[in-house]
């Protein structure tokens, strides 16, 4: 699952993305309201959640653009704003949670998959490319019928490549979804992984899912 924290606190942002990337989520930051929506007309998110007090665009401002483009991806509040008045502000502008700083990550987590569960009862929980199958729901992988097994990290570079079907995705753009914040960018790690996942999902098969783009870094498509 892929979501964007919209928070200029680099402190408490840093933190909020660290513990999600730890629970397995992918997450973009954007530390100001025009940064948040030049995410949101790019990548297709399953997430969001908002500051109230961003810099250049507010976060109710965010949000109601948001919702007048149509853009309905769920939104949570994260905000020291407490006010009866501020929870029914961001509530009537579109948000679909409203939670108060400080909080229990605890809490986060279980009011982020309480939205997402909600969000998936109207969207195919599927991911496809070609035969292979992939459900967020489940994290089931299949493959022309049989289920495979993947680890954590193994699982997470599929969900992101599959969620970018056809997009070329360079080694230090997986290391950044993957291993969060502390890497090297001179490790062989994506390729070690890489490996792994191709003689778990295209070594028997005729068709070969996982590409490398030479000197780029790799994609994910149902052709060859």
């Amino acid at each position: 699952m892929r979501i964007l924290l919209v928070e200029d606190e680099a402190k408490v942002a840093r933190f909020i993305s660290q513990g999600l990337k730890e629970h397995n989520y992918v997450v973009d930051v954007a530390s100001d309201g025009d940064m948040a929506s030049e995410f949101t007309y790019v990548e297709d998110y399953d997430l969001l959640i908002v500051d109230i007090m961003i810099p250049k665009k507010n976060g109710i401002r965010f949000i109601r653009e948001l919702r007048s483009n149509g853009i309905n991806t769920p939104v949570l509040i994260l905000s020291a704003k407490d006010s009866v008045e501020d929870k029914v502000e961001g509530l009537d502008t579109g948000a679909d949670d409203f939670m108060t700083k400080p909080f229990a990550f605890s809490e986060l987590l279980a009011r982020i998959r309480c939205l997402l569960r909600r969000n998936q009862e109207n969207a195919s929980p599927c991911l496809q490319v070609a035969d292979l199958t992939l459900n967020p729901s489940t994290r089931e992988v299949i493959r022309g019928g049989r289920h495979i097994f993947t680890t954590n990290k193994e699982y997470t570079i599929l969900e992101f490549m599959m969620r970018n079907v056809g997009r070329i995705l360079s080694r230090t753009l997986i290391l950044e979804h993957v291993w969060m914040d502390s890497y090297n960018t001179g490790t062989n790690v994506v390729d070690v992984y890489i490996n792994h996942l191709r003689n778990k999902i295209d070594k028997d098969f005729d068709m070969k899912l996982i590409q490398t783009v030479y000197s780029v870094g790799y994609v994910i498509k149902g052709e060859e």
